[in-house]
Protein backbone atom coordinates (compact mmCIF):
# COMPACT_ATOMS: atom_id res chain seq x y z
CA UNK A 1 0.00 0.00 0.00
CA UNK A 2 1.48 3.48 -0.87
CA UNK A 3 0.78 6.64 1.17
CA UNK A 4 1.75 10.33 0.25
CA UNK A 5 2.90 12.49 3.28
CA UNK A 6 4.04 15.60 3.13
CA UNK A 7 7.11 17.05 4.50
CA UNK A 8 7.21 19.05 7.66
CA UNK A 9 10.74 19.66 8.29
CA UNK A 10 14.46 19.45 7.03
CA UNK A 11 17.48 20.32 8.87
CA UNK A 12 20.88 19.91 7.18
CA UNK A 13 22.99 17.40 9.27
CA UNK A 14 26.45 17.88 7.50
CA UNK A 15 27.59 19.15 4.06
CA UNK A 16 25.58 16.17 2.14
CA UNK A 17 23.37 14.58 4.35
CA UNK A 18 19.65 16.14 5.24
CA UNK A 19 17.08 14.66 7.98
CA UNK A 20 13.50 15.13 7.04
CA UNK A 21 10.87 14.51 8.93
CA UNK A 22 7.01 14.07 7.65
CA UNK A 23 3.34 13.55 8.56
CA UNK A 24 2.81 9.60 9.79
CA UNK A 25 0.01 8.43 8.16
CA UNK A 26 -3.29 6.84 11.15
CA UNK A 27 -2.38 3.65 12.03
CA UNK A 28 0.74 3.57 10.19
CA UNK A 29 3.47 1.27 11.88
CA UNK A 30 7.46 -0.24 11.86
CA UNK A 31 9.74 -1.73 13.85
CA UNK A 32 13.19 -0.08 14.51
CA UNK A 33 15.96 -0.77 11.80
CA UNK A 34 13.14 -1.87 9.47
CA UNK A 35 13.02 0.15 5.93
CA UNK A 36 10.48 1.62 3.32
CA UNK A 37 10.59 2.74 -0.65
CA UNK A 38 10.06 6.04 -1.04
CA UNK A 39 9.11 8.14 -4.24
CA UNK A 40 8.86 11.88 -4.41
CA UNK A 41 5.45 13.01 -5.64
CA UNK A 42 6.56 15.27 -8.55
CA UNK A 43 6.06 14.58 -12.25
CA UNK A 44 8.74 12.38 -14.06
CA UNK A 45 9.57 10.73 -10.10
CA UNK A 46 6.55 9.14 -8.63
CA UNK A 47 7.80 5.70 -9.69
CA UNK A 48 11.43 6.13 -9.12
CA UNK A 49 11.47 3.95 -5.44
CA UNK A 50 14.71 3.77 -2.87
CA UNK A 51 14.71 2.32 -0.17
CA UNK A 52 15.65 4.05 3.22
CA UNK A 53 15.18 3.41 6.98
CA UNK A 54 13.29 5.29 9.31
CA UNK A 55 15.26 6.70 11.82
CA UNK A 56 12.23 8.29 14.27
CA UNK A 57 10.60 5.63 16.60
CA UNK A 58 7.46 3.76 16.16
CA UNK A 59 5.64 5.82 18.95
CA UNK A 60 6.58 9.45 17.44
CA UNK A 61 3.74 10.76 15.97
CA UNK A 62 5.78 11.67 12.68
CA UNK A 63 8.41 9.86 9.77
CA UNK A 64 11.90 10.80 9.49
CA UNK A 65 14.46 9.67 7.47
CA UNK A 66 18.29 10.62 7.17
CA UNK A 67 19.04 10.68 3.88
CA UNK A 68 22.45 11.46 2.19
CA UNK A 69 23.06 13.16 -1.31
CA UNK A 70 25.04 11.45 -4.21
CA UNK A 71 25.47 15.10 -6.58
CA UNK A 72 27.15 12.94 -8.98
CA UNK A 73 24.37 10.59 -9.79
CA UNK A 74 21.24 12.15 -11.54
CA UNK A 75 19.05 10.30 -8.74
CA UNK A 76 16.52 10.17 -6.14
CA UNK A 77 18.91 11.43 -3.30
CA UNK A 78 20.03 14.56 -5.84
CA UNK A 79 16.35 15.20 -6.21
CA UNK A 80 15.84 15.01 -2.73
CA UNK A 81 18.25 17.87 -1.38
CA UNK A 82 15.99 20.65 -3.62
CA UNK A 83 13.11 19.20 -2.17
CA UNK A 84 11.49 21.90 0.40
CA UNK A 85 9.07 21.70 3.16
CA UNK A 86 5.40 21.40 1.77
CA UNK A 87 6.59 19.02 -0.85
CA UNK A 88 5.59 15.10 -0.71
CA UNK A 89 6.78 12.00 -0.72
CA UNK A 90 5.04 8.51 -1.18
CA UNK A 91 5.68 5.56 0.69
CA UNK A 92 5.23 1.92 1.07
CA UNK A 93 4.59 0.01 4.21
CA UNK A 94 7.33 -0.65 5.95
CA UNK A 95 9.96 -3.98 5.50
CA UNK A 96 12.46 -5.94 7.67
CA UNK A 97 16.14 -4.69 7.08
CA UNK A 98 18.14 -4.96 10.52
CA UNK A 99 16.67 -5.55 13.69
CA UNK A 100 17.80 -5.62 17.05
CA UNK A 101 18.49 -9.60 18.63
CA UNK A 102 20.61 -8.33 21.50
CA UNK A 103 23.40 -6.40 23.01
CA UNK A 104 26.49 -6.00 20.76
CA UNK A 105 28.49 -3.92 18.36
CA UNK A 106 27.29 -1.85 15.47
CA UNK A 107 29.21 -1.12 12.48
CA UNK A 108 28.49 1.08 10.34
CA UNK A 109 29.98 2.87 7.28
CA UNK A 110 28.99 6.31 6.34
CA UNK A 111 25.35 6.16 5.31
CA UNK A 112 25.04 2.63 6.53
CA UNK A 113 24.10 4.33 10.09
CA UNK A 114 20.13 4.74 9.34
CA UNK A 115 18.89 1.93 10.38
CA UNK A 116 21.35 2.04 13.47
CA UNK A 117 19.74 5.16 14.51
CA UNK A 118 16.34 4.42 15.43
CA UNK A 119 17.76 1.18 16.97
CA UNK A 120 20.02 2.49 19.45
CA UNK A 121 17.55 5.43 19.97
CA UNK A 122 15.11 2.92 20.67
CA UNK A 123 17.27 1.03 23.26
CA UNK A 124 18.01 4.70 24.96
CA UNK A 125 14.18 5.13 25.17
CA UNK A 126 13.99 1.69 27.18
CA UNK A 127 17.14 2.23 29.04
CA UNK A 128 18.69 -1.00 27.41
CA UNK A 129 21.38 1.04 25.73
CA UNK A 130 24.09 -0.29 28.02
CA UNK A 131 26.50 -2.62 26.45
CA UNK A 132 25.93 -1.73 23.31
CA UNK A 133 29.33 -0.20 21.36
CA UNK A 134 28.78 1.56 18.01
CA UNK A 135 32.23 2.07 15.19
CA UNK A 136 31.06 4.32 12.16
CA UNK A 137 33.63 4.47 9.45
CA UNK A 138 33.69 7.34 7.11
CA UNK A 139 36.40 9.17 5.03
CA UNK A 140 36.77 11.83 6.67
CA UNK A 141 35.17 14.22 10.19
CA UNK A 142 32.79 16.01 8.48
CA UNK A 143 30.98 13.09 6.96
CA UNK A 144 30.29 11.66 10.71
CA UNK A 145 26.64 11.76 10.97
CA UNK A 146 24.96 12.81 14.28
CA UNK A 147 28.65 12.72 16.13
CA UNK A 148 27.60 14.85 19.08
CA UNK A 149 24.68 12.52 19.81
CA UNK A 150 26.34 9.15 19.72
CA UNK A 151 29.34 10.51 21.82
CA UNK A 152 26.18 11.83 24.21
CA UNK A 153 24.39 8.71 24.16
CA UNK A 154 26.90 5.69 23.96
CA UNK A 155 30.19 7.89 26.03
CA UNK A 156 33.29 5.37 25.03
CA UNK A 157 31.20 3.07 23.62
CA UNK A 158 30.95 5.04 20.73
CA UNK A 159 33.94 4.58 18.22
CA UNK A 160 34.78 7.24 14.72
CA UNK A 161 37.35 6.06 12.75
CA UNK A 162 38.15 7.94 9.70
CA UNK A 163 40.30 6.73 6.73
CA UNK A 164 41.06 9.67 4.80
CA UNK A 165 42.00 12.36 7.88
CA UNK A 166 43.66 11.99 11.31
CA UNK A 167 41.90 14.01 13.63
CA UNK A 168 41.63 13.88 17.87
CA UNK A 169 38.86 11.96 18.96
CA UNK A 170 38.74 9.69 16.02
CA UNK A 171 40.63 6.63 14.84
CA UNK A 172 42.44 6.47 12.14
CA UNK A 173 42.49 3.91 9.39
CA UNK A 174 39.70 1.33 8.33
CA UNK A 175 37.52 -1.30 10.37
CA UNK A 176 40.58 -4.19 9.50
CA UNK A 177 41.39 -7.47 11.72
CA UNK A 178 43.99 -5.15 13.86
CA UNK A 179 41.71 -2.16 14.44
CA UNK A 180 38.84 -5.21 15.14
CA UNK A 181 41.13 -7.00 17.71
CA UNK A 182 42.55 -3.51 19.19
CA UNK A 183 38.54 -2.50 20.22
CA UNK A 184 37.01 -5.50 20.88
CA UNK A 185 37.31 -8.39 23.31
CA UNK A 186 34.32 -10.30 22.88
CA UNK A 187 33.21 -12.28 19.20
CA UNK A 188 31.02 -14.14 21.11
CA UNK A 189 28.01 -11.06 21.28
CA UNK A 190 25.86 -10.07 18.40
CA UNK A 191 27.30 -8.15 15.45
CA UNK A 192 25.31 -5.78 13.28
CA UNK A 193 27.09 -4.60 10.37
CA UNK A 194 25.71 -1.69 7.66
CA UNK A 195 27.17 0.37 5.07
CA UNK A 196 28.38 0.00 1.13
CA UNK A 197 28.58 -3.62 -0.32
CA UNK A 198 32.17 -3.93 -0.29
CA UNK A 199 32.65 -3.10 3.44
CA UNK A 200 29.61 -5.03 4.53
CA UNK A 201 31.44 -8.30 2.94
CA UNK A 202 35.16 -7.52 4.10
CA UNK A 203 34.09 -6.75 7.73
CA UNK A 204 31.61 -9.56 8.04
CA UNK A 205 34.28 -12.16 6.55
CA UNK A 206 36.53 -10.75 9.47
CA UNK A 207 34.15 -10.80 11.88
CA UNK A 208 33.48 -14.74 11.05
CA UNK A 209 37.25 -15.52 10.65
CA UNK A 210 37.31 -13.94 14.74
CA UNK A 211 34.49 -16.43 15.32
CA UNK A 212 31.15 -14.29 15.34
CA UNK A 213 28.25 -14.56 13.53
CA UNK A 214 27.02 -11.20 11.70
CA UNK A 215 24.22 -10.01 10.66
CA UNK A 216 25.41 -7.42 7.57
CA UNK A 217 23.01 -5.66 5.11
CA UNK A 218 24.88 -3.99 2.67
CA UNK A 219 23.83 -0.16 2.27
CA UNK A 220 22.86 0.56 -1.57
CA UNK A 221 23.27 4.33 -2.84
Amino acid sequence: MSYTVKITDILSLTHDVKMLKTEKPEGYDFKPGQATEVAINKKGWTDEKRPFTFTSLPQDDYLEFVIKSYRDHDGVTKEIEDLVEGDELIIDDSWGAIQYKGKGVFIAGGAGITPFISILRDLKSKGELNGNKLIFANKTSKDVIMESYFHEILGENFISILDQEKVEGHANGRVNMEFLKSKLDDFSQEFYVCGPQPMVESVSELLKQLGALPEGIPFEK
